[in-house]
């Protein structure tokens, strides 16, 4: 993969944590949270996050169960895949979730920071999993 900006987002019915990546680099930073009304993302700001960044493609996180199944969520999620790829005509990949929340509180405990901040360090999760698995070792 050629090194490009990548944009995260951990879907949410009420929240929707957004992180930013690199894949020269293969890190991820969080960058804020978006706020949804009636379950609908805030596209305005969606857009003002894609017009900033300038991403090469997008990720969402994918919520499953342990055993790898489909969960309430999972619909959700992968329907606001599809609204971001029919809106912003960018690729959108789906990463696995699981136990993302969980990783973002433990992260945020360590530095003594409140849960309320975790939406966008669980989309810094997501992403970092998925720039793990798809960037390639420099030498």
């Amino acid at each position: 993969m050629r090194d490009c900006c990548v944009l995260g987002f951990d879907y949410g019915t009420k929240h929707i944590g957004v992180a930013v990546g690199q894949t020269v680099t293969g890190t991820a930073s969080p960058l804020q949270t978006i706020s949804t009304r009636n379950s609908k993302p805030d596209w305005a700001e969606i857009a003002v996050l894609i017009e900033e960044w300038q991403p090469d493609c997008l990720i969402v996180g994918e919520p499953l169960n342990m055993d790898g199944s489909p969960q309430a969520m999972t619909a959700a999620a992968n329907e606001f895949a599809r609204q971001l790829t029919e809106r912003f005509q960018l690729p959108v990949h789906k990463a696995d979730e699981r136990l993302s929340t969980i990783e973002a509180r433990r992260l945020l405990a360590n530095r003594g920071q409140l849960a309320r901040r975790d939406h966008p360090v669980a989309a810094k999760v997501i992403l970092d999993g998925w720039l793990m698995e798809n960037t390639i070792e420099r030498t």
